[in-house]
């Protein structure tokens, strides 16, 4: 008969998986969700680059939502809402449940780093009339893939009064960017013979950032000169106080969707902030007080 099942086609069924995507069982409605939920996503990767930028957005996020900073010795009731910002870098939030913790707590953990360039104590040097900042990478990369692709430079800065100052250049539109240099081509024949690992060495990641020299020819490194008046006149800083700054490099791109049909997101930062957004969004979501303690820890090393 036309319609009956071959001996592979039943065997199949009975030794292989039948699950389909994921999205082949959900509504159109519960599609249109997990998208705006999406949005949300890109809202928050596009704003929070690195630890600090996701700890002050947490912290907002949670005000907004009802939390209160978390003091030693407060007394806590169930349904009270928490939080616990280490540093400006790591954030403990917590709704106190009906059971005591002595019968246990449910906890999400994520980390809030992801690989980038960091600033050496004395980064700034002129080269043959160019400026860079000298780097040294963090996490695990891939180091030809940070070359010629634009940079922004995100962190803060503390002055020598103590004081201390943000930085975020080469997210706006307006702003400029930087970017670690690469050789042409048909310069490239000896680079070309190293392995991949080897084709931009950690010590070439240093970040262009200027050319254009100082009107005076009573210094040398006019350029370096020059940045550092840009700089000054911008953050009030001098170059000693490089050596208390935390500057990272990360790459300038948006969070954009991938794919004509949009199923996919492509953005710097995914691991590990894909799961530090959606264990913050479902506490944040929550309306009803749980049996057991919701923790969630967004921590700044993995």
């Amino acid at each position: 008969m036309a319609n009956e099942k071959s001996e592979a086609k039943l065997l199949q069924e009975k030794l292989c998986s039948q699950r389909k995507n994921g999205v082949l069982r959900m509504t159109e409605e519960q599609i249109k969700d997990c998208d705006a939920f999406c949005e949300k996503y890109k809202d928050f990767m596009n704003c929070s680059k690195i630890e600090r930028e996701v700890a002050d957005f947490t912290v907002s996020a949670a005000k907004k939502a009802g939390y209160k900073e978390f003091e030693r010795n407060m007394r806590l009731e169930p349904g009270d809402k928490v939080y616990y910002n280490n540093r400006g870098k790591a954030v403990i939030l917590a709704v106190i449940g009906r059971e005591p913790v002595e019968k246990g707590v449910h906890i999400a953990a994520a980390h809030i780093d992801s690989p980038r360039l960091d600033m050496k104590q004395h980064p700034l040097f002129e080269n043959e009339e160019t400026a860079y900042f000298k780097t040294h990478y963090y996490g695990g990369i891939k180091k030809y893939q940070w070359g010629t692709i634009p940079l922004a430079l995100h962190g803060v800065i503390i002055r020598a009064d103590g004081s201390s100052v943000k930085v975020n250049i080469g997210e706006d539109e307006s702003d400029p960017v930087f970017c670690v240099t690469d050789l042409l081509p048909h310069l490239a024949q000896d680079q070309m013979k190293r392995s991949a690992g080897e084709i931009l060495k950690g010590e070439e990641l240093n970040i262009l950032i200027g050319s254009r020299p100082f009107r005076d020819d009573d210094v040398s490194e006019k350029v370096k000169l020059n940045i550092m008046a840009i700089l000054n006149e911008k953050y009030g800083i001098t170059e000693d106080d490089f050596v208390s700054a935390e500057l990272e490099a990360v790459p300038a791109f948006k969070a954009k969707d991938i794919g004509s049909d949009r199923s996919m997101i492509g953005a710097y930062g995914h691991d590990d902030k894909v799961c530090a957004y959606t264990a913050f969004a479902a506490l944040m979501d929550g309306n009803t007080v749980p049996e057991k303690t919701a923790v969630v820890v967004l921590t700044d090393k993995e």
